[in-house]
């Protein structure tokens, strides 16, 4: 039976990679989520303020309820309440901020400007009309008066619409329609499956869906069936072997031009547009399900087994275990207070030179604007723009089976951190809000704010008389986006001598693969993990763009290459000569590009200021390269996908280097899942030839990996084995090393009766009285809820 477990998940759906069909009385698009959580102890100062307004910070609620009238009082729009709406109704998808143009913010922040009107985007779900379509606009000035207007939201999107056909508006019926099919193969399912399989159970048989778009206006669906697991959420490992392709036609006009929708009445969506074109099980295409039945009941019939749930899905261990397991393990304290200043009101951080505002989205969670290091810029806008999951197979899920996690709409999906186990018990923790129908959803303690201590130091030296180590704080943001089967842990961490890392991790449950023993290709795609189970091989391709002011907003990318030269030097002996040996080589990017990391780091890529130089006269730069992952960041293995399409072409390079423009804020869309051919956002189109010495330059850049799980990603991957990062590190941009100020550390002078130690930095003089809860935070209220 469809699953009702996480209802939350019925929006992010209609995605043109993924399906996955739940039966919930709510409305087709979005069900409201309050997560209204427990609040850990606040460490952040409340006397802290920010230089100046974050003007980048996401509506209130106040703000985001006078839209809501303002939208239902302009009756052109013609909108129902979304608790109300049918699949034939028009309703507010998202409210939230317009990001404003980087002008106008640094106008405000630098100069006597003041700052920027604020502006909202709304996307709005109109279904009553032929075409169903999702719409964006912009509303502003706000707040709302007499000024205020309506507006079509289309510069940002360089297809130049400011909508995207919508295939699936009619989703509810679709839904049942789905669940009335499965209903009528009850026979074969029982067949296949065994009477232990219950389509009127929810813990049995679920169904999900991937969506191919073949062509304009001709899209088909494979309907894949699995196991259910409401509580475990393990229904990703649990695929039956049974597979249905389902089409329709559609007729989305490419001529429509939508300003503004006026009254309209809604055209009928008929299920029966949808059909079975096909089944496929154990390696077998049937045209109709009469086929599949007779050839079930015919001799020498080959059944696949059946992947049965069991403890072998179950993440934890509540066993004995391992004897020294009884033993809590080390953690850190923060004896003193935090070292940090947080405004919480304006997400305004400070720490040891370096300062920051942070947003959040809807779509890709937080994100960092107006980086500075002992005040000169640095970047001045740092976030996710898209994360995506691509398999390959040999069974019509897998075979293209593609996600952009966006679309499920990421920041929404940053659900509550556990203290002392995702974040430090003593860190700060954030709320997010989000804006979706008429509602304002809240996910407190979302966002987690700490400083640490490596478990190695960031400087040490050794000689005969002395000795000086130096240990290596650093502070990091963190937040995790559930993304249905996978958790993915983002951190944005900062180091004391002015380096930036950003960081993925994931963990959770792979979607696997059925594994019908074929030993023609055995191995091909993946690894067999359990009884009746395959690994799938996938990429990830994670999306961030880096808006990069090094010592001021022009700057210049150059390769600085690492490479061989055979050279006559006069000192060397006649007969050494010549000798083989490296220099530097300076290849400036003049145009716009996009770059790989190179072979053996042949090169470094350094963003520089070619008109601001250090003491030494040396250009003032940031160098970008692979941080501390697991290796070199990847781009997708798959060229021209015909899963994809143009929606995700910033994922072919490592990294790209581009002239920033206001007309093109996002390398991606949240909506270019639905209209893959034809994206609201073609990122190819920002690749044309123009120069970029000296100019305000954006880097987008790629962290991700190939993953091929193996049998240790069962039950969950680990996240020290699926993590990659970027770093931006400091190269001639100080005099010297800034961290001497900021570490702390000892200097041991080595005498002959003993060591004599000096410290810099202050020391703990005397030990330190801690309550249990900041060994091990009281989670018993976690996930308690209050109201939006």
């Amino acid at each position: 039976m469809f699953s009702t477990a996480k209802k939350h998940w019925v929006l992010i759906s209609a995605s043109a990679a993924f399906v996955f069909l739940v039966i919930t009385p709510t409305l087709p698009f979005i069900q409201q989520v309050n997560t209204s959580l427990a609040s850990p102890k606040d460490h952040a100062e409340t006397n802290f303020r920010a230089p100046k307004l974050n003007v980048w910070a996401d509506l209130t609620a106040t703000e985001a309820e006078e839209v809501v009238k303002f939208l239902f009082e302009n009756t052109n729009l013609n909108l129902t309440p979304s608790s109300l709406a049918t699949s034939h109704e028009n309703q507010i998808l998202l409210i939230e901020v317009l990001q404003p143009n980087k002008s106008d913010a640094l106008n405000y922040l630098v100069g006597s400007y003041t700052a920027p009107d604020r502006w909202a985007r709304v996307a709005i779900v109109q279904s009553a009309t032929e075409e169903a379509l999702i719409v964006n606009y912009k509303v502003g000035p706000l707040p709302v008066k007499k000024a205020t207007e309506i507006l079509a939201l289309d510069f940002c999107y360089n297809s130049g619409r400011n909508y995207v056909p919508n295939p699936l508006a009619h989703q509810a019926e679709l839904q049942v329609w789905a669940l009335s099919m499965i209903m009528n193969i009850s026979d074969i399912t029982q067949a296949l499956l065994g009477n232990e399989v219950d389509i009127f159970d929810p813990n049995g048989l679920t169904a999900g869906g991937r969506i191919s778009f073949m062509e304009k206006h001709i899209m088909i669906m494979w309907m894949y069936f699995a196991l259910s697991n409401p509580t475990g959420g393990t229904s990703t490992l649990l695929p039956q072997g049974l597979y249905a392709k389902i089409g329709r036609t559609t007729s989305f006009s490419r001529t429509i031009s939508v300003k503004l929708i006026f009254l309209a009445d809604a055209s009928t969506r008929n299920s029966s547009n949808w059909k079975v074109l096909q089944w496929y099980y154990n390696n077998v295409l049937y045209d109709t399900a009469d086929d599949l039945w007779k050839a079930i009941n015919t001799p020498g019939f080959k059944k696949a087994p059946v992947n049965s749930d069991g403890r072998w899905t179950e993440t934890v261990d509540f066993s004995h275990g391992h004897g020294d397991r009884s033993k809590p393990p080390p953690i850190m304290v923060q004896p003193t207070g935090a070292r940090y200043h947080v405004d919480e009101e304006e997400k305004y951080v400070s720490w040891m030179g370096f300062e920051f505002y942070m947003r959040t989205s809807s779509d890709a969670g937080v994100a960092l604007h107006d980086i500075k290091f002992n005040g000169d810029s640095v970047i001045y806008e740092l976030g996710l723009q898209e994360a995506l999951a691509h398999y390959a197979g040999d069974d019509p899920m897998q075979g293209g089976l593609e996600f952009m996690d966006t679309s499920f709409y990421m920041g929404r999906l940053m659900f509550e951190l556990v203290p002392g186990y995702d974040c430090p018990a003593y860190a700060t923790f954030l709320s997010t809000s989000y804006h979706f129908g008429e509602n304002t959803v809240v996910n407190n303690n979302s966002i987690c704010i700490f400083e640490h201590t490596a478990d190695y130091p960031i400087q040490r030296h050794s000689s005969n008389t002395r000795v000086s180590v130096s240990r290596n704080t650093y502070l990091v943001v963190r937040f995790v986006s559930t993304v249905w089967n996978y958790d993915y842990t983002f951190d944005y961490i900062f180091y004391l001598d002015g380096t930036i890392e950003v960081k993925v991790r994931a963990s959770g449950f792979i979607f696997a693969a059925f594994w019908t023993g074929n030993e023609v290709n055995e191995d091909e795609y993946g690894f067999r993990i359990h009884d009746a189970l395959a690994s799938s091989m996938h990429d990830h391709v994670l999306n961030f763009k880096a808006d990069m002011d090094v010592a001021g907003t022009e700057n210049t990318m150059v390769r600085l290459g690492v490479e061989s030269i055979t050279m006559e030097y006069p000192w060397d002996d006649d007969r050494i000569k010549p000798r083989n040996t490296m220099h530097l080589v300076h290849y400036p990017v003049e145009k716009e590009t996009g770059l790989n990391w190179t072979r053996n780091s042949g090169e470094m890529f350094i963003v520089m200021n070619q008109n601001k130089t250090n003491e030494w006269g040396e250009k003032r730069g940031y160098r970008i390269q692979p941080g501390s992952g697991i290796g070199s960041p990847t781009h997708l293995t798959i060229l021209n996908s015909t899963a994809l399409g143009k929606s995700a072409l910033w994922a072919s390079q490592d990294l790209w280097v581009l002239k920033r423009k206001d007309t093109e804020p996002r390398s991606a869309s949240s909506l270019n899942f639905l209209d893959p051919l034809d994206p609201l956002v073609d990122f190819s189109k920002f690749v044309d030839d123009e120069d970029i010495v000296q100019d305000d330059l954006v880097v987008y850049f790629n962290l991700g990996m190939h993953h091929v799980p193996h049998s240790g990603d069962i039950p969950n991957t680990l996240m020290h084995t699926s993590s990659s990062s970027v770093m931006f590190t400091p190269f001639n941009f100080h005099d010297r090393d800034p961290s001497r100020l900021t570490s702390q550390g000892v200097q041991l002078d080595i005498k002959p009766k003993g060591a004599k130690p000096r410290y810099f930095g202050e020391t703990y003089q005397k030990g330190v009285n801690l309550e249990k809860t900041d060994l091990e935070p009281d989670l018993t209220q976690f996930g308690g809820s209050s109201g939006n």
